[in-house]
């Protein structure tokens, strides 16, 4: 449910935070320093979802593409958040009617459901191994909610979702989650979870076979616009035809003005159990599902691939992190889930969202440079709307025999 935490690329490269995702790593790979000069057609600064896959995007349409990350890739939130692959593309789009009209909003929405399938083909298509698991479920803690589950509902039967949807009421929730906290619920198997971290990082193995020239530790500096951007980082240089900023939070106001100061940012944090044992595990989740509320600070949680409970929660815009992530989360968990009181906890981590003034990603092209693009604020579908922002940047640009550059470096 994160997007990117951090509002700033921090002076030194940092390793992963001590999350359990971290922990539980199955793709080890280390890329280099940038330390010289080199030219490609396309540059991309940012190693997460938004960068790696407009990498794979790109090469996989004949582009020489090379890729810089600040620290370790997937080291934000595309290697922190709660996991959860959940279907849509930003929230409330129906207020855009006036603007983009009823035909403007379904595009959207159907958006929102092809970039699920993005990351199902693309874990499929390359055995990325990151414990996806299909199946979702909205949760009501009101009336309110159970009618905005009710609209959506027919709106997806309405759109012809091929995908099984089933409200639930109060009495059926016992059948999907272990906890009398809701009301009743939406079941969406076209929605899921998985280990985000190996997600990114599986990602970034394809995108090096394509040919991608992948730097970890190497912080874009400056750039400079003009026909050839040129970026520059502490120990080299990157010349190239289009640059893509997908950095999200971590651009900053000084590398780009102009998207810099649009994200917002919020607070929000997860804690890892230590494993359950199955009988416990299945108590509370017995079809191996994902769960968020629908309230603004909501709660979402899921198992992982060893019976842990990822639970995450918090919404904060202080900019200041709790003292104890795991003392400001577990009231919560066992508020949904008093069958885990005094579980262990092993992991706790957490940073900044970026969310957008109206709640939509942020993808265009930069005013002063049309060669220049970026992507950012998913808003809290960042899992999936990443891999769709990807898309869309790959196919605004022109086809690859139109490209001027495509020099070694």
């Amino acid at each position: 449910m994160m997007d990117e935490f951090d509002m700033a690329v921090t002076p030194f490269a940092q390793p992963h935070t001590h999350s359990y995702y971290a922990a539980s790593t199955r793709y080890n790979v280390d890329h280099p320093i940038l330390e010289e000069s080199i030219e490609a057609d396309i540059c991309v600064v940012g190693g997460g979802f938004s960068g790696i896959n407009t990498a794979i995007e790109l090469a996989n349409r004949g582009f020489s593409v090379v890729l810089l990350e600040a620290n370790k890739i997937g080291w934000g939130a595309s290697g922190r958040n709660g996991g959860e692959l959940i279907r849509g593309i930003g929230h409330g789009i129906d207020q855009f009617t006036k603007e983009i009209g009823e035909e403007g909003v379904a595009a959207i929405n159907r958006m929102g459901i092809e970039a699920v399938d993005i990351v199902k083909n693309r874990v499929a298509e390359h055995s990325i191994d990151c414990d996806l698991v299909m199946g979702y479920c909205d949760l009501a803690l009101k009336a309110a909610h159970i009618r905005e589950l009710e609209e959506d509902y027919e709106s997806l039967q309405a759109s012809g979702y091929s995908h099984e949807i089933k409200m639930l009421s109060k009495e059926d929730m016992p059948s999907v989650i272990g906890s009398d906290r809701y009301i009743g619920g939406m079941l969406d198997m076209g929605s899921g979870h998985l280990h985000p971290l190996n997600l990114v990082l599986g990602e970034a193995v394809v995108a090096a076979e394509l040919g991608v020239r992948i730097f970890e530790n190497t912080a874009a500096e400056s750039i400079t616009k003009g026909n050839k951007p040129v970026v520059k980082t502490a120990k080299g240089q990157v010349t190239c035809q289009y640059l893509v900023l997908a950095g999200n939070a971590y651009i900053g106001h000084k590398l780009e003005p102009h998207i810099g100061g649009k994200v917002l940012p919020a607070g929000s944090y997860v804690i890892a159990t230590e494993p359950l044992e199955g009988n416990l595990a299945s108590s509370i989740i017995p079809k191996n599902m994902a769960f968020a509320d629908l309230s603004i600070a909501l709660d979402y949680y899921h198992l992982s691939g060893d019976n842990r409970l990822l639970f995450g929660g918090l919404c904060t815009y202080s900019g200041k992190d709790p003292s104890d992530i795991t003392a400001a989360l577990r009231p919560n968990m066992e508020r949904v889930f008093p069958q885990l009181k005094g579980v262990n906890v092993d992991f706790e981590w957490g940073g900044m969202i970026g969310i957008g003034a109206n709640r939509l990603p942020q993808i265009g092209r930069l005013p002063d440079a049309p060669n220049i693009f970026y992507a950012q604020a998913y808003s809290g579908h960042g899992v999936n709307a990443t891999h769709m922002a990807a898309k869309v940047i790959a196919e605004a640009l022109p086809a690859r025999q139109n490209a001027s550059m495509c020099l070694p470096g």
